[in-house]
C-alpha cells in the first residue's frame, strides 16, 4: 500500500511539469487572483444614521448575490437598525422609500456588531493580529492571491473616519494597515471604496501597491444622502451607494462590465459631490478589469480544443487469481525509478487473542 503515494506523487510531479511548460498564462489570461474577500464596514450608531447601515447592507447583498460566500465576507455593523424600537417594520432594513429590497434579509450574517466595531478590531482584522481565541468568522483569512473589496461608510472629515462617535481612524493609520497587509502577503489587489464626507482624504497617504481607491467626495465636499422614507422619518441611503447599487443590480456573475464603468456610476449631476479615484498605485487598466473580480467570486476556466501533451503514468494489473502483482510504470522524471512491483494480500492479518 505504501507504493500508492509514490505513484500519485510521480503522476502529480509529471503533470506539474507539463503545466509549467505550457505556461500558466494559457490557463488564466489576465487574471491575477485565486480568491475573493469582502470587508464591509458601517461605523455609525444611532437611529438618525439609518442610511449608513442601509449602505453597508446594500453592498453585502450585492457581493453575496454575485458569489462571494458568507465565509469570505466580514460584515461590521455598528448598530442594529432592524431591531431598533423606532423601526416601524421590525427585522427589516430598506434602502429605498418604495421598499423594493429588504437588504437585511433572512440570512444576513453580521460578524462584528455594536461595540465590537472599533478602530482596534478593524486594524487587527486587516493585519491578522488577532488573539488565538478569535473565531474563524471574525478572521480575514486572505493570502497573496486574494482580491479584497473594502467598503466603509460613516461620518468623516479631512483625514479621518469616525467610529461610533467615540473614536476615529486616520488616513495615516489606514495606509499603514494596508502596508502591513502587503508586507505580510495578505492581498493581491484591493478595491477600496469609502462613502463619507471628504472621503478622498482617506486615500491620500496610501503607498502600498495594487490598490484602487474610490471616494464618494473630494476634500472639502460633503457626501450627501439620497432621499427620505416618510414612514421611517430618516434618510435611508447615501447618493453614491444608491447609484452604485443601481449599477450592481444589473450585474450578473457572467457580466463583462468593467471597473471603468463602475467608476462612472455617480457623476456630479446626480451625486452632487465629486467622486474621487486614485489609480497611481494600481498597475492594471480598469477597462480590462471585470467588476466581478472584486464584487463576485467567479472561477475563470479556459477550454482547449486540442490535446495537451501531458506525460502519462500507467498502472497495469497482472493476474486475476490469488495475490495480485501490480507493475507500475512511472515517467522519465529525474531521480525516479521507472518500474517496480508490489503485492496485494487478500486480507489484512487478523490479530488473535488467546
Amino acid at each position: 500500500m505504501k507504493f500508492f503515494p509514490l505513484i500519485f506523487s510521480a503522476c502529480f510531479f509529471a503533470l506539474s511539469r507539463a503545466i509549467t511548460d505550457i505556461g500558466m498564462q494559457n490557463f488564466v489570461k489576465g487574471k491575477t487572483h485565486t480568491n475573493n474577500w469582502a470587508v464591509l464596514v458601517d461605523t455609525s450608531r444611532f437611529w438618525f444614521n439609518y442610511r449608513h447601515v442601509a449602505n453597508v447592507l446594500s453592498m453585502y447583498r450585492s457581493v453575496k448575490r454575485l458569489g462571494i460566500p458568507d465565509s469570505q465576507i466580514i460584515l461590521m455593523v455598528a448598530d442594529d437598525m432592524a431591531c431598533n424600537p423606532r423601526n416601524p417594520r421590525p427585522a427589516t432594513v430598506f434602502n429605498n422609500a418604495h421598499q423594493h429590497i429588504n437588504v437585511y434579509g433572512e440570512d444576513v450574517e453580521v460578524d462584528y456588531r455594536g461595540y465590537e466595531v472599533t478602530v482596534e478590531n478593524f486594524v487587527r482584522l486587516l493585519t491578522g493580529r488577532l488573539t488565538p481565541s478569535t473565531p474563524r468568522s471574525k478572521r480575514l483569512l486572505t493570502d497573496d492571491g486574494s482580491n479584497i473589496l473594502i467598503y466603509m461608510t460613516g461620518h468623516g472629515g479631512d483625514g479621518f473616519l469616525k467610529f461610533q462617535d467615540s473614536e476615529e481612524i486616520t488616513n495615516v493609520e489606514l495606509a499603514d494597515a494596508f502596508e502591513q497587509m502587503w508586507q505580510k502577503q495578505r492581498y493581491n489587489e484591493i478595491l477600496f471604496i469609502i462613502d463619507t464626507c471628504q472621503a478622498a482624504s482617506m486615500y491620500e497617504h496610501f503607498y502600498s501597491p495594487n490598490i484602487l481607491a474610490i471616494a464618494s467626495s473630494l476634500v472639502g465636499e460633503d457626501s450627501l444622502s439620497h432621499h427620505v422614507d416618510p414612514a421611517i422619518g430618516v434618510y435611508i441611503i447615501d447618493r453614491f451607494t444608491y447609484y452604485a447599487l443601481e449599477f450592481l443590480e444589473k450585474v450578473t456573475p457572467g457580466s463583462k462590465d468593467s471597473l471603468a464603468q463602475f467608476l462612472q456610476v455617480c457623476p456630479k449631476r446626480v451625486c452632487i459631490s465629486t467622486v474621487g479615484v486614485r489609480r497611481d498605485l494600481y498597475k492594471r487598466d480598469p477597462n480590462n478589469v471585470l467588476v466581478t473580480e472584486f464584487f463576485g467570486s467567479v472561477r475563470n476556466v479556459e477550454l482547449f480544443d486540442h490535446v495537451l501533451d501531458i506525460p502519462v503514468c500507467g498502472i497495469d494489473v497482472v493476474g486475476s487469481e490469488g495475490n495480485k502483482t501490480i507493475d507500475k510504470t512511472l515517467t522519465d522524471s529525474p531521480g525516479m525509478k521507472k518500474r517496480g512491483s508490489f503485492v496485494y494480500a487478500k486480507q489484512l492479518p487478523i490479530h488473535r487473542i488467546s
